[in-house]
């Protein structure tokens, strides 16, 4: 589907990119210590924050895969993200302030101190190595977009888009990525309406005719209803969507970090609810999208369409029904979606690396050793995204990463039950955590060996096939049942074990407690 740009739409996308860019580095301002080039020395205000949180959620994947899933099928995908509100409000009141009062920079820092340093190294490197994963999946997925549309080699996009980003993270910190973020998100949040209106208005009989398609064809539901793990249903989605949330706002440090931007506790809740509240209508944007499109190409016959995967229907859409202008702004805004999420892994990944690791190790280092150490492991990182992304490009996205990530899953399982546990039940102690994270690892390897199929010698097998004993639930409930084993596990195993003191204010029971005294 290799098309040809306009030189005005050529011209929009750079210009969009390079405005960004130099917004960043406007209001990022003299990043000469750790905390300011980490935590943006604590100024930024929650709406900002809030907006950072949001184009962090919404990435370029979402912009490419929400509109695919609803046209192939229904909405289920958006329950997901319908969890998050939910589980956000009974979560924010209490997580904001735990972070902000116990961790210095590094969300593991709250795991060493309730579970000492083997905990804090398993949730560091679990971080490390899914959001590696993940950087590499957006970043050849957004590049494999750009080179179709602009008609530019693949490696070419994926060494301008990796350099640009890497350079404004190198010298801009968190502050320069928040604000990129900001503009990002508003430049999505136009460039999703935008689509939108088109397809909605734009269609053989208008709004009407595609909102009688959408409801005679059942696009705008999200079942099944029924009671099944092993099929894709609205209760798998609910539950993957409460551990996604917990997950996402108590243990990722890309959100996790964004809270201690913040001037104080309200402001950074604030940003939280902003971030969120923010993403779910966005999220049914692009699935209402999708909807639009199916009811689109039905009115039109479909015939330019036919043989085209559910997932390549929306790049067709923008390369071949845009108007000049309209074109170039749509590819700003996908562009602006995996910018989003690159920046932000980034200087997550820096400051992991120094609060982690090298702070662990050289406790003596100065705030100017460790700000020189950041800026590199951001330069290193971005250059490692470049590499992924090119192999990825080279293997089609398939092959040994294939492999290497599918046992990175089995090695980063059971952060959520980690952190659950620490915070709600104070018998739990490191030797019964242990012993749920072993469990966790040995299930997860199980299930993931007997179900994943995986390119081996030109064709897709699955690595151990146990027949009638592989594990048959739905992808989606393999991180439930990892969080819930070590938990569960974890929380029985601590009773064989000697009682350890712990400080009860890393835990729920211990919060409300001091919270209680305090009235």
């Amino acid at each position: 589907m290799t098309t040809s740009l306009h030189w005005f739409d050529i011209v929009l996308v750079i210009a969009s990119i390079v405005f960004v860019m130099l917004f960043g580095l406007k209001f990022a301002h003299k990043q000469d210590s750790t905390n300011s080039y980490f935590a943006a020395g604590g100024s930024i205000p929650s709406w900002a924050i809030g907006m950072s949180i949001f184009a962090t959620l919404i990435s370029s994947v979402t912009f490419l895969s929400y509109p695919g899933a609803a046209y192939g099928g229904n909405w289920i995908l958006l329950v997901q993200g319908l969890m998050v509100p939910i589980v956000l409000v009974g979560l924010i009141w209490f997580i904001v302030p735990l972070f902000r009062r116990t961790i210095k920079l590094s969300t593991y820092e709250y795991f060493e101190r309730r579970f000492g340093w083997g905990a804090r190294l398993y949730g560091s490197l679990a971080f490390l190595l899914i959001h590696f994963s993940k950087l590499g999946t957006v970043f050849y997925l957004v590049a494999l977009a750009i080179s179709q549309f602009m008609g530019w080699d693949i490696y070419t996009v994926i060494l301008i888009i990796g350099v640009a980003v890497t350079i404004i993270t190198l010298i801009g910190g968190m502050e320069a990525v928040i604000w990129m973020d900001v503009i990002q998100g508003f430049i999505l949040i136009i460039g999703g309406l935008v689509c939108a209106g088109l397809l909605l208005f734009g269609a053989d009989g208008g709004a009407g005719a595609v909102m009688e398609i959408a409801l005679r064809d059942n696009k705008i539901d999200v079942g099944p209803y029924n009671w099944d793990f092993v099929q894709l249903t609205f209760w798998v989605m609910v539950v993957n969507g409460i551990f996604y949330a917990i997950q996402k706002y108590g243990t990722d440090q890309t959100i996790v970090q964004r809270y201690l931007t913040a001037k104080d506790d309200r402001a950074a809740k604030k940003a939280a609810y902003i971030g969120v509240f923010a993403s779910v209508p966005i999220w049914t944007l692009f699935m209402f999208i999708g909807t639009c499109l199916y009811a689109y190409y039905k009115l039109e016959g479909g015939a330019d369409i036919a043989g085209l995967k559910a997932d390549e229907v929306f790049p067709y859409f923008i390369a071949h029904e845009l108007p000049i202008g309209v074109k170039g702004l749509i590819i700003s805004a996908l562009l602006a979606g995996a910018i989003s999420s690159l920046d932000s892994d980034l200087n997550c990944f820096a400051a992991i690396g120094v609060q982690d690791y090298y702070v662990r190790f050289k406790p003596e280092s100065t705030d100017r050793q460790r700000l020189v150490l950041g800026r590199w492991i951001v330069a290193i990182s971005g250059l490692a995204s470049i590499v992924i992304a090119s192999i990825y490009a080279y293997w089609g996205g398939e092959g040994i990463l294939g492999v290497l990530f599918g046992l990175y899953a089995i090695f980063s399982s059971g952060i959520v039950g980690l952190f659950l546990l620490g915070l709600l039940v104070p018998r739990a102690n490191r030797k019964g955590l242990w012993v749920g994270l072993v469990a966790c690892i040995l299930f997860t390897a199980y299930a993931v060996l007997t179900s994943s199929k995986f390119m081996i010698d030109g064709q897709k097998q699955i690595l151990l096939d146990l027949g009638a004993w592989n594990f048959t639930h739905h992808k989606y409930m393999l991180g439930v049942y990892s969080h819930l084993i070590v938990f569960f596990v974890g929380w029985a195993a601590s009773y064989l074990f000697a009682k350890e003191e712990v400080d009860e204010s890393l835990t729920i029971r211990g919060y409300l407690k001091a919270r209680k005294a305090n009235k």
